[in-house]
């Protein structure tokens, strides 16, 4: 015999669904602001809000959808492609949240274009590096999986970024990131007033002596969350920063990163 439930019950159980999966009053993702209209299957993930236009400019039709917070999103077509372009923000936090929602509209392939520090001498600034796995130096992946879980791209979205860059005839670098939540002591800078905890004295030489490629805040999310959910994930980063040459600019290669996403995508390799 089942237990009656009051509609007093039912109201609480009704809200408690709500609250785990929140979406404003027009049913939207709460965070990111769209929904299943909204995306198609491929969603490309810059993390500067203002590197979303700069992705639309090379779509067909494109359109503003929404911008909530760091979440921007843009949409339009890749040849017959529909796409959206989504900013996360900075960091592996905000990453996840928009992986979780773009995942729940039916987004099944997502492509970080994003900026990096390398700390290899190969990899000069206006390079671009292709990451096919992540060392986890977040805090967000930790709470879905243990540590020893890989935060690996899928293969063949990772050639395909290989062969979109080479056709380019762009200098590229292919292998392991290190994505950390922190810009400045958690990637071996000196903290305000010089601060340096132990830990953060020799992590570059360490990094760099095990062919790590270079420092940036997101991939290991992508990674790590995109082999749980059974999500195509590849990632793509722009050189701005040299870590062994201290040299930087802004924005170097950063066109040169979409165009590489844009041709990948035009060519049906992804």
């Amino acid at each position: 015999m089942s237990a009656k439930i009051s509609g007093k019950e039912l109201g609480a159980h009704k809200e408690r669904f709500v609250a785990e999966e929140p979406k404003d009053d027009s049913g939207r993702m709460y965070h990111i602001g769209l929904g299943k209209n909204d995306v198609g299957d491929i969603a490309l993930l810059p993390g500067d809000p203002g590197r979303v236009p700069k992705i639309a400019e090379f779509f067909d039709s494109a359109k503003p959808l929404n911008m909530h917070r760091e979440y921007s999103s843009y949409g339009g077509y890749i040849g017959k492609r529909y796409v959206v372009a989504v900013s996360t923000g900075i960091g592996a936090p905000s990453t996840a949240i928009a992986i979780e929602e773009l995942a729940r509209l039916g987004v099944r392939t997502m492509i970080r274009i994003g900026t990096c520090g390398s700390i290899t001498e190969q990899a000069d600034v206006g390079s671009l590096i292709v990451a096919d796995s992540a060392v986890r130096l977040d805090g967000t992946t930790s709470h879905y999986i243990m540590n020893e879980y890989p935060a690996a791209a899928t293969p063949e979205v990772t050639i395909a970024l290989k062969e979109s860059a080479i056709k380019l005839k762009r200098k590229l670098t292919i292998g392991t990131t290190a994505s950390s939540d922190s810009f400045y002591v958690g990637q071996g800078r000196p903290g305000f007033q010089g601060y340096m905890p132990e830990q953060s004295a020799f992590l570059i030489k360490t990094l760099h002596d095990a062919n790590v490629k270079c420092f940036e805040m997101e991939a290991s999310a992508l990674f790590t969350l995109g082999r749980i959910y059974g999500i195509r994930t590849g990632a793509i980063f722009a050189v701005i920063a040299n870590r062994v040459t201290n040299k930087f600019k802004v924005d170097a290669g950063v066109e040169d990163a979409i165009k590489t996403v844009i041709n990948a995508i035009k060519d049906g390799c992804v």
